[in-house]
């Protein structure tokens, strides 16, 4: 079973930068889609992008479209979220998953998550 660890979280101000990653374990990762979701909270988990197995497509929530670049390194079973742009409304906990269907990329289920990385945008 893939077992997915996040980093890379952190506090930043309005305007920064921050990149965020994913390593996986114990499975296979070039045949699945990769997704990074966030949830804040008291809010509803909201998907933020995703990536096919390899690499070809990239999905994105319009809310951060233009902002966030997602990325896949096969060879290092790795998948990175570049955020740059960011907004206290970015402010949330990170989580990348993966799925084998395109169907459940943005509302899931998801075959795996990690534990998350909180993000935090300040003003």
């Amino acid at each position: 079973q893939v077992q997915l660890v996040e980093s890379g979280g952190g506090l930043v101000q309005a305007g920064g930068s921050l990149r965020l990653s994913c390593a996986a374990s114990g499975g296979t990762f070039r045949t699945h889609f990769m997704v990074w979701f966030r949830q804040a909270p008291g809010k509803e988990r909201e998907f933020v992008a995703g990536i096919s197995g390899t690499g070809g497509n990239t999905y994105y929530a319009d809310s951060v479209k233009g902002r966030f670049t997602i990325s896949r390194d096969n060879a290092q079973n790795t998948v990175y979220l570049q955020m740059n742009s960011l907004k206290p409304e970015d402010t949330a906990d990170y989580y990348c998953a993966l799925t084998l269907y395109y169907i459940n990329l943005k509302r899931g289920p998801y075959d795996a998550r990690g534990q998350g990385t909180q993000v935090t945008v300040s003003s």
